[in-house]
């Protein structure tokens, strides 16, 4: 099943560890319809913009595997409503992502997630609708260990 041209339902839901822990990763009808518009308004849009494909490092999360994770109690993973991209293909660099999301796109929040000042090792992005849309930058860095972000 697709959720849009090129995002399937199974590229969106994947996860190794809720396969190795036995945990359900399925999205409800409100979190796909929420998972079916960030990747028709952030990825696709991107996705041609760059040329070829990207991967989704991460996408939808249930809550008990985001627990599993150490993931934030207020992920937007969980909502559906975001998505971690890493252009692996080499057709644009994250920073390049980042910077066009960031220019050309709605979006809710985009990290720059760790890496090096220039470019990230992933692109974490959030959408959520034109009206609630934030458009929050920040930085992810570590520091003694833990997660601090910054606004950019």
């Amino acid at each position: 099943m697709k959720l849009t041209e090129h995002v399937t339902y199974n590229e969106a839901t994947h996860s190794y560890t809720a396969k190795r822990l036995g945990i359900k990763n399925i999205p409800t009808e409100d979190q796909m319809f929420n998972m079916i518009t960030i990747a028709t308004e952030i990825f696709e849009p991107l996705r041609k913009w760059v040329g070829g494909p990207v991967k989704i490092n991460s996408f939808f999360r249930s809550e008990e595997l985001n627990k599993a994770i150490g993931g934030s109690s207020t992920s937007q993973h969980c909502d559906g409503c975001a998505m971690d991209l890493d252009d692996v293909y080499g057709h644009k660099t994250n920073a390049e992502m980042f910077d066009h999301i960031i220019t050309h796109l709605p979006f809710d929040q985009i990290i720059w997630e760790f890496g090096d000042d220039t470019n990230p090792d992933w692109v974490h992005v959030s959408y959520i609708s034109p009206e609630k849309n934030r458009r929050n930058v920040l930085k992810a860095t570590r520091v003694n260990g833990k997660t601090v972000y910054s606004k950019m």
